[in-house]
């Protein structure tokens, strides 16, 4: 699996979508919204909780893998393209 992770991780996007992808599922599964996370204290207890499930845990990790799949591109890589790239592309 080849992906070009200097690039991903200098687009903000990417950033973005992976606290959603870890925060959503959490707080879909538990019932909460992103009102109720108003502590560190409150963030911790739902990490703390969503450890806890077997389906919260399989959800966060499907939704991370499917943050980084390129579906543009057959396989589980990025395209030669896309791996040549040293900035995202604007």
């Amino acid at each position: 699996m080849k992906i070009n992770w200097k690039v991903r991780f200098k687009n903000p996007v990417f950033w973005f979508n992976l606290a959603a992808s870890i925060f959503l599922p959490m707080l879909a599964c538990l019932g909460f919204n992103w009102e109720d996370m108003t502590s560190w204290q409150a963030v911790g207890n739902v990490l703390l909780q969503a450890v806890q499930s077997p389906v919260i845990v399989v959800s966060v990790l499907v939704s991370v893998w499917n943050l980084l799949n390129d579906p543009t591109t057959s396989g589980l890589s990025d395209s030669s393209q896309a791996l040549s790239y040293t900035e995202p592309k604007k």
